[in-house]
Formats: structure tokens, sequence, C-alpha cells
């Protein structure tokens, strides 16, 4: 009988045991690799929000300059009140885009955290809003794809917003009968 680290064995199970001694490493090393994804999808998604953020706070302060500009014209027109509240719009707006161009992922990410664990209700409603927006948009979208779709089939009608289905010909028409005549009486 041979004797194995594993124990006593006949021979048929040997190599199993070796390759499951070895496995282990295996199963480290695809842990590794799963981890360094991880890890580079996190770094991905961490520029990809700096960028965005960034990009939009830029078009955040150019609007601030159009708050402003409308302020301004508000001023000159003698309504003083709108445009102090023009004026204050814009800069709160433009406070925003300094914000959003110079905060990285971190800050951001930290700041909706903390924002959440005050206010849950406001960001629960703020995912509501978020989803009957996403829900509008689309329906919207897909009766515009099924009008389409429609339009390039042979024989069917463009979609008309109803969620009933639309048969491709109109109902044949009932059969008609004629009524059975009755036999004259007899003797007439």
């Amino acid at each position: 009988m041979q004797t194995t680290p594993a124990g006593p064995g006949n021979g048929l199970h040997d190599d199993v045991r070796a390759e499951g001694a070895d496995g282990g490493g295996k199963a480290q090393d695809v842990a590794g690799h799963a981890q360094d994804v991880a890890e580079q999808a996190k770094s991905k998604g961490r520029q990809m929000l700096e960028e965005r953020s960034t990009q939009v706070g830029r078009q955040v302060s150019s609007q601030a300059g159009d708050l402003r500009s409308v302020g301004e014209q508000l001023r000159n027109q003698g309504k003083d009140a709108p445009a102090r509240i023009a004026d204050q719009a814009a800069d709160r707006v433009e406070r925003l885009g300094g914000y959003l161009s110079e905060a990285d992922a971190d800050r951001l990410l930290d700041d909706v955290e903390d924002l959440a664990r005050k206010n849950p209700w406001t960001v629960a409603l703020g995912g509501l809003a978020l989803g009957f927006a996403a829900s509008r948009f689309l329906k919207a979208s897909s009766q515009q794809r099924h009008q389409r779709r429609g339009d390039a089939r042979v024989g069917s009608r463009p979609y008309d917003g109803n969620a009933r289905s639309v048969p491709a010909t109109p109902p044949a028409a009932p059969a008609v009968t004629a009524a059975p005549v009755a036999a004259p009486p007899a003797g007439v």
C-alpha cells in the first residue's frame, strides 16, 4: 500500500490530492486577479467621476454668468428685487460650479454619503424623482421605437400609444343568412 501526504491510498487519487493542494494557490491567484480587476474598475470610476464633475462644474459656472446678465437686465429695467434674487442665485450656482470643478472623487463621494446620512428622506425623494424621470424618458423613447419599427414593417400599423393590440386587418363582416321561407298553406 502506498502512503501519500494526505494518508494511505491506492495511487488512483494521488494526482487529485496533489492538484487539491496546488488548487489552493490557484484559488488565491484567481482571488488576487479579481481584486486587481475590482481595484482597476474603482480607479477608473473615480477618474470618470472627477472628469465629469469638472465638466459639469464648468457648465454650471457658465450658467452663473448668464444669471448675472439677467440680473443686470432686470436692474436696468428698474426691477431691483428680482435682480438681487438673480444675483444671489448666480452666486450659489457659481459656488456649486467651483465645488464641482475642484473637488476630487473622494470628497464628492464623502459629501454625498454625509448628505444621505443627514437627510435620508431628501435622498429617497431625489431617487424617486430620478426614477420617475427615467420612466417618462423610457416611455417616450419606446413609443418612438415602436413607431419606427411599425413603419418599417409591411402590413402593420404604427404604434398609437395604447397598450392594446391593434389588428393588422379589420375583422370580417358577419355572414348574412336568409330567413327560411314558409310553405304556403295547403289548399290555397
